[in-house]
């Protein structure tokens, strides 16, 4: 086994790192490539937490704690377990492939561009690693600068609109956070998020406490009704940065509310669940039918996302076994499958300047390549079984029918839309006669060696989680199985919620076994 001091925080600043260099070094190639070096260097480097990971020991791992402003009890300390390992290595593999793909076809800025990028990285991986509440807060503000420039610089037509509206939106869920912040730290005198999955905290602070976070997170995942400003960010956002958001920065919203707002306030999330739970099932149906209508295929995906990350939420509400592990893994399918589906969008968009579905059609013809790749995309997403969507959507189904099996049955009918909508939307793009001579073989070129390598890995993923999930389970399970015996016992042993009572449906039973 390889130890390396300080392993996580050269993890997380390592690409901060080639930030600075990249702003500081002459030539535009030099910027490039010094970016993707450092990312991939990155990405290497988190390796290291699969090879020494300790199976079956369900804490903490890699832990570093250094005094910061140790007067008021905030501390610089990071650390890993089963349910942010792959969240970690999740983001150090998409870095790099979406920095590549923007060495091929960003061509203004590049330099402050690659440095937006790479500091975007170290603000993400800080909210998976850290574990003070201040310090928490601090990577997750930081993740909205960069992305906040990366929209409103290089993204299309409504690129500011969509960025405003993206930083308004979170930066109001960013404010609710602090407020739940203050009111932990005053009723428990700790910022340290291990030892808050601990605290006793009073009724009245869990319910106040929980709808401020839960909301903060709700607007990140985004849960609906607050998924307004996301489909106008994926729209005008350049491609790399459709990736990034997708496949890593939405996580940030369901990880949030399974790593602090459910724990912290474990009686008032359970009081709460079922609401929760109703706009997930509203959010996976409504983010479906939506995206059926949709004709620019950047814009079906967006809504897609708040379909499957609807599903992320029901399985966390869930609070069983199942549920929790299904979860954990599905915001990792999620953003390996929606990542890849943008990438593809932007691979194609790259050729032909348009992402209308009515401009395309017999693409099979002139781009078979380019159609398979994208045919096995799609299905992941769709849940395929023997793809990874499936596995990740099948335990949540699972947990969510144990908890309550109306939601389970209503959730179905989204997995139903969402093969409509994708097979629908590959049907247009490749099937069929040419009938755009832009279409045409010799006009419309196929992927190039290099940008088949940057789906592959995405590609191989799929298979292998899908056929071998237990290599993930294995490392989530037993960290979730803490967690869920850690709660109960909290639940069980604190004192009765009262002021808000909320009234199920006749039949509506839930289990927390």
């Amino acid at each position: 086994m390889i130890t390396v001091p300080y392993l996580l925080s050269i993890i997380t600043f390592l690409p901060l790192v080639g930030a600075v260099l990249v702003v500081l070094v002459p030539g535009d190639a030099v910027k490039k490539w010094l970016a993707f070096l450092f990312s991939l260097a990155t990405f290497a480097i988190s390796l290291l937490l699969w090879t020494g990971w300790q199976n079956g020991a369900p804490g903490m791992q890699f832990v570093e704690t250094a005094p910061w402003f140790p007067q008021i009890g905030v501390y610089y300390t990071l650390g890993v377990d089963g349910i942010s390992l792959f969240l970690v290595l999740l983001t150090t593999l998409l870095m790099p492939i979406a920095v590549y793909f923007s060495m091929l076809y960003v061509k203004k800025s590049i330099g402050a561009y690659m440095a937006l990028m790479l500091a975007l990285e170290t603000a993400m991986l800080g909210v998976f690693l850290s574990l003070d509440l201040v310090l928490f807060f601090v990577f997750f503000e930081a993740s909205l600068i960069p992305m906040y420039f990366l929209i409103g610089e290089w993204g299309g037509q409504n690129r500011i609109y969509a960025a405003v509206k993206f930083f308004v939106y979170t930066f109001a869920g960013s404010a609710l956070m602090v407020v739940a912040i203050l009111l932990v730290y005053f009723s428990t005198g700790t910022f340290n998020i291990v030892e808050l999955q601990f605290a006793q905290i009073a009724p009245a602070v869990q319910m106040w406490g929980f709808i401020a976070f839960a909301l903060a997170f709700a607007i990140k995942t985004p849960l609906f009704p607050f998924h307004t400003w996301l489909p106008d960010a994926h729209v005008q956002a350049p491609t790399a940065g459709s990736i990034i958001l997708a496949g890593v920065l939405l996580k940030m919203g369901t990880y949030g509310y399974l790593r602090l707002a459910r724990p912290i306030f474990p009686q008032a999330a359970v009081q709460m669940g079922p609401i929760v739970a109703t706009l997930a099932v509203i959010g996976i149906i409504y983010g479906a039918l939506v995206a059926v209508k949709q004709q620019d295929i950047k814009s079906l995906v967006a809504y897609s996302s708040v379909a499957h990350l609807g599903y992320v939420m029901l399985g966390l509400v869930a609070f069983n076994m199942i549920g929790i592990s299904g979860s954990v893994l599905q915001m990792v399918n999620h953003g390996l499958s929606t990542g890849a589906l943008f990438l593809m969008v932007g691979l194609l968009y790259e050729r032909r300047h348009t992402r209308m579905l009515d401009d395309f059609g017999g693409l099979w013809k002139s781009v078979p390549l380019f159609c398979g790749l994208f045919l096995v995309v799609a299905l992941s997403s769709a849940g395929l079984p023997g793809l990874n969507g499936f596995v990740g959507e099948f335990a949540i189904m699972q947990g969510a029918f144990i908890y309550a099996p109306i939601f389970a049955v209503v959730a179905a009918f989204g997995v139903i839309l969402a093969a409509w909508y994708l097979l629908t939307a590959f049907r247009k793009m490749s099937q069929g006669e040419i009938t755009n001579e832009e279409n045409a073989r010799g006009q419309l070129k196929d992927l190039r060696l290099s940008e088949v390598l940057m789906v592959l890995p995405l590609v191989v993923l799929f298979f292998v989680i899908g056929i071998f999930p237990n290599l993930l389970f294995d490392k989530i399970n037993p960290s979730v199985e803490a967690y869920m015996a850690q709660q109960s016992v909290r639940i069980e042993q604190g004192a009765p919620m009262t002021g808000l009572s909320l009234q199920l449906p006749d039949g509506l039973a839930l289990s927390n076994e």
